[in-house]
């Protein structure tokens, strides 16, 4: 397994005139827990798209454990949980389980069945008929179930109450434990992610503000998470 899980080279995603992201260079340990943090506009989705292969880049150049994103074997190992609620709200559970291993070469059937049964949710339910919370446990099992070295979640607790919050949280932490793979998880807020992640990527209006080790940026600068990420907000863009 490669040491980097994501290394970025001066890259950029440009939609007309603007752009959404540019000149991010970057280098993401393997096994780590990554909050990119950053306000509405910052290009966190941007950039988490590019990982997936939704976008193409601009500019620059992007490798996911260790290999070119494109039409290659990488995306197989990679599982992708995006900002909307993408769920079929008609499928029971069973039915949506049955058209995830049809699409993954890596799935693990067992993994889906036993999350799910540790968590009181029926095979039989409805997914339109779930909460907000066992929806977001439903896209979580399903992204683990296909054994990824690399997941990826775009504000996977914008929208939950706390304690679904909290029990999202507890499964990211244990699944990352468990197999050792390397999750990136985004929010607006780093108080959404301060209990979860070890390593930061903060974003500001498409540039990189800040990246790191979380222990030790807050070591070196000698200030709580919250307020060294507001100091760097507050900087002038370019």
């Amino acid at each position: 397994m490669t040491e980097t899980a994501i290394a970025t080279t001066n890259l950029g995603r440009q939609y007309g005139a603007k752009w959404a992201l540019r000149d991010c260079t970057l280098r993401i340990p393997a096994g780590r827990v990554v909050g990119v943090v950053g306000p509405a506009g910052a290009g966190k989705s941007t950039l988490m798209n590019m990982m997936v292969g939704l976008l193409h880049p601009s500019e620059g150049e992007l490798e996911v454990l260790g290999e070119r994103v494109g039409p290659t074997s990488v995306l197989e190992r990679v599982a992708h949980i995006a900002e909307e609620d993408a769920l079929c709200r008609n499928f029971k559970v069973t039915d949506l389980l049955t058209a995830a291993r049809l699409f993954n070469a890596r799935w693990t059937q067992r993994i889906a069945e036993d999350r799910l049964r540790e968590r009181g949710i029926s095979l039989d339910s409805k997914v339109g008929e779930l909460s907000c919370g066992q929806r977001a446990q439903i896209a979580l099992t399903v992204a683990l179930a296909t054994t990824p070295e690399l997941l990826i979640l775009d504000a996977p607790v914008t929208r939950l109450d706390p304690l679904a919050r909290k029990e999202t949280v507890s499964a990211l932490l244990a699944a990352q434990a468990e197999t050792g793979c390397t999750v990136v998880v985004s929010a607006r807020e780093v108080t959404e992610l301060e209990q979860l992640c070890d390593h930061l990527v903060l974003l500001d209006r498409g540039e990189l503000r800040l990246a790191g080790d979380t222990a030790e940026l807050v070591r070196r600068h000698q200030l709580g998470l919250d307020e060294l990420v507001a100091r760097h907000l507050a900087q002038p863009v370019g």
